[in-house]
């Protein structure tokens, strides 16, 4: 095949098993030594059409992104087949593919090479993550349950825990619950720099948000290393990191804020209605949240008044509020664009796909329904929700580096990559 032949010349060093002898047309032998457990990967996350792939460039003439010297995603396919995992795992164009679905969509083999790439994606978060258990774990559906259990096991000991010694009741009256909303879930002490329901909020989310941004960084920093190797760089001297900041990382998170490729797509183009309102909503409530921690616990030190939940009319109430249905609403729609895609192009249903937007409904919706049910005063079912709430949120966190909510971080360092090697720094 001509065609593959001339796509093998331009892959060149890509193909890392020469054998230094050549063949009697005077081209060097190839050896490629496939991974097995890759494909076999690829297959169960939604890849398993590769093999439908003849090679046509269909994919690579509807793709956005391709250009004559990167034939995307044609050569990831062949990668893929070949199951060349080290080559795809350093492969920053598998991060910057936005699945819009059009390679899926005019495939006249029925391939779906947006599903391929998707299931590859799945398994460069499993393999950058760290630790890898915990990595495999969230990966498997098989671990479901564990997954589930382990953040609820960790909420039901602290809070065990917190109630120790204790001889007040742990369901509040309804008036209780009014005053105090769930500011004393994990119980009350004397001491005023810090409340107690706090101090155990923190004892549990904290470490898990640590675990996340290491995991993410070490993560990141080896993808980093294995795509400069892959792409062959070695820059006599790298850019500072205000340099990096300012040249590479801001410009590419102001092209995902403003949804820029995903408007090249044609297929799911309707997907930025649900990117941007759950985009928003994360943000509004990590606002939220860093308002409520410092008028709570900063200056309720000095304002009791400050402590208990905020007022219905408070900017700040406002904001939650209108976040947490922006996330229900955001996950609604990427939920149906989810199901129609299956429905109507075939796109295999994966549990890589699903497990997430099943994980952040679960934080919309037990959020609102912990609200509504302290509001029309029904404590125990209050606390129920609150607490199934507070389960759903350590999940989120603590599985951030391992699920499809990684790809906001792997995919902007790619972006930044992509500025990068195109740069002055690289020659």
């Amino acid at each position: 095949m001509p065609g593959l032949q001339v796509l093998q010349n331009k892959l060149g060093p890509a193909f890392s098993g020469y054998t230094g002898k050549t063949n009697r047309y005077g081209r060097e032998k190839m050896r490629v030594d496939p991974d097995l457990h890759f494909i076999k990967y690829m297959k169960s996350a939604g890849g398993d059409t590769l093999k439908k792939c003849f090679q046509c460039a269909t994919c690579s003439v509807m793709c956005p992104l391709s250009t004559d010297e990167n034939p995307f995603p044609r050569k990831q396919m062949v990668f893929a087949q070949w199951g060349m995992k080290e080559q795809l795992i350093a492969d920053p164009e598998v991060l910057l593919c936005h699945n819009c679905g059009d390679c899926t969509a005019y495939c006249p083999r029925g391939a779906k090479p947006g599903d391929v790439l998707g299931s590859i994606r799945a398994y460069m978060y499993t393999h950058y993550g760290w630790p890898n258990g915990l990595a495999k774990m969230v990966s498997e559906p098989k671990m479901l349950p564990m997954t589930i259990a382990l953040p609820a096991i960790i909420i039901t000991l602290m809070l065990f825990i917190s109630q120790m010694g204790s001889h007040d009741a742990w369901i509040p009256t309804v008036q209780g619950l009014k005053d105090h909303g769930f500011g004393s879930f994990f119980g009350h002490w004397d001491f005023k720099w810090l409340s107690k329901n706090v101090a155990f909020i923190d004892a549990i989310m904290l470490p898990a948000v640590g675990l996340a941004v290491f995991s993410l960084f070490k993560g990141v920093s080896n993808m980093w290393s294995a795509m400069e190797k892959r792409c062959d760089i070695n820059p006599s001297f790298r850019p500072s990191a205000k340099q990096f900041v300012t040249e590479f990382l801001v410009p590419s998170v102001k092209e995902i804020i403003a949804h820029n490729r995903f408007r090249e797509c044609t297929e799911n183009a309707d997907r930025v209605r649900g990117h941007r309102p759950l985009m928003y909503a994360f943000i509004g409530l990590a606002i939220v949240t860093a308002y409520s921690a410092f008028k709570q616990d900063v200056l309720g030190a000095f304002i009791p008044s400050m402590h208990g939940p905020l007022s219905l009319i408070d900017p700040f109430k406002i904001l939650a509020n209108v976040s947490a249905i922006a996330m229900i609403v955001g996950v609604g729609i990427l939920w149906g664009n989810r199901a129609a895609a299956e429905e109507k192009n075939g796109v295999t249903p994966t549990y890589f796909d699903w497990f997430l937007l099943y994980e952040i409904m679960a934080v919309g919706v037990t959020g609102i329904s912990a609200e509504l049910t302290r509001l029309i005063g029904i404590p125990p079912l209050a606390y129920a929700v609150y607490y199934l709430h507070l389960v759903s949120i350590l999940m989120l966190f603590l599985y951030l580096p391992y699920t499809k909510f990684a790809h906001l971080v792997y995919r902007t360092f790619a972006m930044a990559f992509e500025r990068y090697r195109n740069s002055s720094f690289v020659k």
